[in-house]
């Protein structure tokens, strides 16, 4: 709901950084995987209760996550398939990763960490459905033009969600309300896509 308008905040920095790494001769997928890697450093952190370790790894991997799609588009080489596979599958590995060491953290928090990923499991599958549908029918969004697939929007995209974990992080001791809030937002975001997709998909 919110990255139409969180995105465009951040163009200025990406672009400032993504010059700088094209400068050192950097790939867009090398910053990729490195900003995964630093984020999946995050679970370990979080399972040990090194929270505010955890949340400054979060914060600069959802940075990277920006700056590799700037290189892409200001490069010479420009966008590539490669790169907007890794970078989706890259994006839902680290999604799934913070909840998983939630869930290390405490016995308490497994069970709410379950239903938040099972959440996931909704908003993004019917997410993927229909960028792969929209894809064959040559379709975009216009209001995510930088994205490599259709986006389908919802009340819990990747702002909200980065949201989310920096609240866990900062008051982990209150993990499983924000993780039941969120469920709950997460599955209002997949009830609405499956009714946006089977409306405009015949």
């Amino acid at each position: 709901m919110l990255d139409r308008f969180a995105l465009p905040m951040f163009a200025a920095p990406h672009r400032l950084v993504a010059k700088a790494c094209l400068r050192m001769n950097l790939s867009p997928n090398f910053v990729t995987v490195t900003g995964t890697l630093i984020g999946l450093t995050a679970a370990p952190l979080i399972a040990t209760h090194c929270y505010g370790f955890a949340l400054a790894l979060i914060l600069i991997n959802r940075f990277l996550d920006g700056v590799d799609g700037t290189m892409a588009r200001t490069g010479m080489v420009g966008p590539t398939d490669r790169g907007a596979f890794l970078d989706i599958v890259c994006d839902f590995l680290f999604y799934a990763a913070v909840p998983l060491g939630f869930a290390f953290a405490a016995p308490a928090n497994a069970l709410p960490a379950a239903v938040l990923l099972a959440s996931f499991i909704g908003s993004s599958s019917s997410f993927l459905a229909y960028a792969s549908i929209a894809a064959k029918r040559g379709e975009t969004n216009p209001s995510y033009p930088n994205k490599s697939i259709y986006y389908l929007g919802g009340l819990t995209e990747g702002t909200e969600t980065i949201v989310t974990f920096c609240a866990m992080c900062l008051w982990p001791q209150h993990f499983a309300t924000i993780a039941y809030v969120f469920a709950a937002a997460c599955a209002v975001t997949t009830v609405t896509r499956i009714y946006f997709g089977t409306k405009s998909l015949d």
